[in-house]
């Protein structure tokens, strides 16, 4: 039985950024450890013991790490803000690689682009996200069949997805951190055509 403690997730628990978790255990393929829930990027100044919701977070994340290895090699998280692309790899220092595969779905992107963006030598792939969700947009990337996954457990769904993901190289256009604050837009308001 794989424990979070022998995965780069074990530290990331021990600091309290692993929130609102829908699977934090191991999934189906044998050493490997899952993580779908929540990071907190950025925490609130705490006043005495209240305790306070992260100023920042990143949602919708899928991940997998495999036991005794120091790095994450398949990552997909929510981003409401292109720009908290640097916060998400500043918490994952050291824990992601250049050989990995990182997925970035940004709420203020152009729809119909697709970026990837390195910092500090870890590849990002850059991904808009309006009305779907990470792990939707996931499958119509990877071409998974729902229907195939919907059998499987949730550890077994994300053993999956990473399989799939792991295998992914298509190619994005290249654009430095710097070129994508720029180009991104303004956060959309998900719900403001919502009928109530």
């Amino acid at each position: 039985m794989t424990s979070i403690a022998e995965t780069p997730f074990g530290s990331l628990d021990a600091e309290g950024r692993l929130l609102n978790a829908v699977l934090k255990g191991p999934t189906d393929k044998p050493g490997r450890f899952g993580y779908r829930g929540e990071i907190a990027l950025k925490f609130a100044q705490q006043f005495a013991d209240e305790k306070r919701p992260p100023e920042l977070t990143t949602e919708q994340v899928i991940a997998v790490a495999d036991a005794g290895k120091p790095t994450i090699p398949f990552l997909a998280a929510y981003l409401l803000s292109f720009e908290h692309l640097q916060a998400l790899a500043e918490v994952l220092q050291g824990k992601l690689t250049p050989e990995g595969k990182y997925f970035a779905f940004c709420n203020n992107i152009d729809l119909l682009s697709k970026y990837r963006v390195e910092i500090v030598d870890v590849p990002f792939y850059v991904l808009p996200l309006d009305e779907s969700t990470v792990y939707n947009e996931l499958l119509e990337l990877l071409n998974l069949d729902k229907t195939d996954l919907k059998k499987l457990s949730v550890g077994g769904k994300t053993d999956a997805v990473a399989e799939a993901a792991l295998k992914f190289d298509a190619k994005f256009d290249p654009i430095t951190f710097a070129q994508g604050v720029e180009r991104m837009g303004p956060i959309r308001n998900r719900y403001e055509h919502r009928p109530v």
